[in-house]
């Protein structure tokens, strides 16, 4: 874990939802590979052609972008699949459930946080699978509000999901912290925009926020 700045005055944390709020391999990698695949069908190339295309354009952006990277949404909406198509391709092929469980700990975790923050989500998936992914893990009641791709019909990294999420839980941006699993998609503009931000690296760190938070 890395936290980079914390606000003097904190009232809402922001959090990404997949690979910050659980830690799953086969899963993170297959609901970006499920619609990859699906891509491959729809265009009639192979699989392997359509994730080289993808990799080779994700590569490209990062070097010509001083190492940003691009999320898979917004790699899409470069090769021509607008954010609405992706949004229901993600609906469709995603299954949370089949690879989560209620993870205890991080219920307890959450439970914590919640009696002293407002919680939001900002995330790049859609309600649906977002709001399935929180029910599998057992925290979807402390998250009443999901800001996700669907909301904005953007991609983070983007202002406007951030500062929607400030505005929902009634807060200025200086009174919120991003915690997410990727620095360019969830900390650097946040950081930005005014914003505390913590980088962790898996949900392990998630559960020590407590000690850092709730002084």
């Amino acid at each position: 874990m890395k936290i980079y700045s914390i606000p003097d005055t904190i009232k809402t944390l922001i959090f990404d939802i997949d690979s910050t709020l659980y830690t799953n391999e086969e899963y993170a990698v297959e609901q970006v590979d499920c619609q990859i695949r699906y891509y491959a069908d729809l265009t009639g190339i192979s699989h392997d052609e359509a994730r080289k295309k993808i990799e080779d354009y994700r590569e490209n952006y990062s070097r010509n972008n001083d190492g940003k990277k691009i999320s898979l949404g917004n790699t899409f909406v470069a090769m021509g699949i607008p954010i609405e198509e992706s949004i229901r391709w993600r609906e469709m092929l995603l299954e949370p459930a089949d690879f989560l469980s209620c993870d205890t700990k991080l219920i307890e975790t959450i439970a914590e946080l919640k009696k002293h923050f407002n919680l939001i989500c900002v995330t790049n998936n859609p309600s649906i699978p977002a709001r399935k992914t929180l029910q599998a893990l057992g925290i979807s009641d402390f998250f009443p509000e999901i800001i996700a791709l669907d909301t904005c019909k953007v991609s983070k990294p983007h202002a406007m999901p951030f500062e929607l999420a400030a505005k929902k839980t009634g807060s200025k941006i200086n009174e919120c912290v991003s915690i997410g699993d990727r620095y360019d998609i969830d900390i650097s503009l946040p950081l930005q925009l005014g914003m505390g931000g913590i980088l962790v690296d898996n949900v392990c760190d998630v559960y020590t926020l407590p000690e850092y938070l709730c002084k």
